[in-house]
């Protein structure tokens, strides 16, 4: 039972003050009786709102940043486990700032490492992206960078229990850098055209309590080297920004610099390691030396050539009133509008 895995245990998140954090917080307060909770991230303002929301008194605020190794160790004293959150991850800005990218992505994901193996956490559980999979732009490519450092601290820890794996995932609808919000300002701003890059474009989507509980989910069935994938939604931006306000239209900007028409959460190559249940796909680590019969036991191997893209997804929405259902259970929209 996971209420059973968090009870007297204690949790630290980096990046604890963006999106997930916040509403990840929010969510284990109500639902688990952790001892403590620590929130590791690097902004004091966000901090100092955060804890005016947050008074109680298990939960820690610990101002540093992933590129600060032994602020890190000092932080994961007698921490139990570790979800990773913290990322630069606007792909324009990426590209055109390339080594403050792979500070934070890359060399922050082995401070991570470094440290939880040196405190004896339990488990690290890390939160990439779709734009980890054959990446085109520099986020993407230090995600990914990122995953295989994970993956591979598996056989840094020695004697050591510390298990480290992945969730990687597609966009959170409402969070920070999404592109719900942008629409919403607009829209309120009584913008009758808004901005698109190319009208077939599409993207994954998840909503943040369900990103939250599958990442929960995943902190306590994980063994070690899993790339977790949730089964997701995908469809048009374009008919999205249909679904957020009718009758629009569009001024088509062009793909920004780093950006895909469509994303791929698993690729061709990948699938050769890929295993499906009922909600979620694992991928395996060969370089583990998993045993994949057990895997098999409980799981199914994805068909031969699979790929997971956005465009040509199983649960793709073309219907506009399944988007909104989405957006009305992520109380983006409420369901008179």
């Amino acid at each position: 039972m996971i209420k059973n895995m968090f009870k007297n245990k204690t949790l630290l998140i980096t990046g604890g003050t963006g999106s997930f954090g916040k509403h990840c917080v929010k969510y284990l307060l109500k639902n688990y009786d952790l001892k403590k909770i620590i929130i590791f991230s690097r902004d004091e303002n966000k901090q100092y709102e955060m804890k005016k929301k947050f008074p109680q008194n298990n939960i820690r605020f610990f101002l540093g940043d992933i590129r600060d190794k032994e602020r890190l160790t000092m932080a994961m004293k007698d921490v139990h486990y570790v979800i990773h959150a913290a990322a630069l991850k606007h792909v324009p800005i990426g590209e055109y700032n390339p080594i403050e990218f792979i500070k934070t992505n890359v060399y922050g994901a082995q401070n991570i490492i470094t440290a939880a193996i040196d405190a004896k956490v339990e488990k690290v559980l890390a939160l990439s992206t779709d734009k980890a999979t054959n990446p085109i732009n520099l986020y993407g490519a230090s995600k990914l960078a990122a995953e295989k450092l994970f993956i591979a601290a598996n056989n840094m820890v020695g004697k050591q229990h510390t298990k480290f794996s992945v969730v990687r995932y597609g966009n959170v609808l409402s969070s920070r850098g999404s592109i719900v919000p942008l629409f919403l300002d607009l829209i309120k701003q009584k913008n009758n055209i808004l901005p698109l890059t190319d009208e077939n474009m599409t993207r994954f989507f998840i909503n943040l309590p369900d990103a939250i509980k599958f990442v929960l989910d995943c902190l306590q069935n994980m063994n070690r080297g899993e790339i977790f994938v949730p089964k997701m939604p995908s469809f048009k931006i374009s008919d999205l920004a249909k679904t957020l306000k009718q009758k629009v239209k569009f001024k088509i900007i062009g793909i920004r610099p780093g950006e895909k028409l469509h994303e791929v959460l698993i690729s061709d190559n990948e699938s050769r390691d890929t295993f499906e249940s009922k909600n979620y796909y694992i991928i395996a680590s060969k370089i583990l030396g998993q045993d994949y019969k057990k895997i098999k036991l409980k799981l199914k191997s994805v068909k031969k050539n699979f790929i997971y893209q956005s465009n040509v997804n199983k649960d793709f929405y073309k219907n506009k009133k399944k988007i909104k259902n989405l957006l009305i259970k992520s109380k983006i929209i409420n369901k008179f509008e």
